[in-house]
């Protein structure tokens, strides 16, 4: 009779074991697939940047500097390969793309340039978009690292390598870029 109690126990507790473990791995699975619904809008995003940059360099040659590092953070950006890595690329590619529009006010002949109001409204549209990614990655991304040091969950995740995941942060940036971008002709 003990022996047949002992052995339920041992069942509930591989049982309790197995699902939490089952559960961190759906929810880091989640955080990676809601990260690649980002990088869908951050591809989009890179291949903007260099028809925005080209319609800006015929009228802003006072500007070589900001689109030089526009270019350079964009690089950077496409040749990133872990999310953590991604994450710092992006906030300087959008810190530049920020650049360029305090840097476009300055010549009004390109603001009313039809391609590049195209241009801009595309950018607008992914912005916005990235935002909404963001948020979404960032629950997500709360929800694993909750669950990653909550208790009985955090002791599998310490067996399991299951580790705290960053934010897509935006640091000093926040509330610039919680904003939809608007556009200013």
């Amino acid at each position: 009779m003990a022996f047949f109690i002992f052995i339920i126990i041992v069942a509930i507790v591989a049982v309790l074991l197995i699902a939490l473990y089952n559960r961190l791995v759906s929810l880091r699975n989640r955080r990676e697939n809601a990260f690649a619904d980002i990088d869908v809008q951050l591809r989009q995003r890179h291949d903007l940047v260099p028809q925005l940059v080209d319609t800006v360099k015929g009228y802003a040659k006072h500007e070589k500097e900001l689109l030089t590092d526009i270019t350079e953070a964009r690089s950077s950006a496409m040749q990133a390969k872990t999310i953590d890595d991604k994450i710092i690329a992006e906030n300087k590619l959008a810190a530049g793309l920020q650049g360029l529009k305090i840097a476009v006010e300055n010549y009004p002949d390109l603001k009313a340039n039809q391609n590049f109001m195209q241009l801009q409204e595309e950018l607008s549209d992914i912005e916005n978009k990235l935002a909404a990614s963001r948020r979404f990655f960032n629950s997500v991304t709360t929800e694993y690292n909750t669950a990653v040091e909550s208790f009985p969950s955090n002791i599998i995740a310490k067996n399991f390598n299951f580790k705290r995941e960053t934010l897509f942060d935006l640091g000093e940036r926040r509330d610039d870029m919680e904003e939809p971008p608007t556009i200013k002709f």
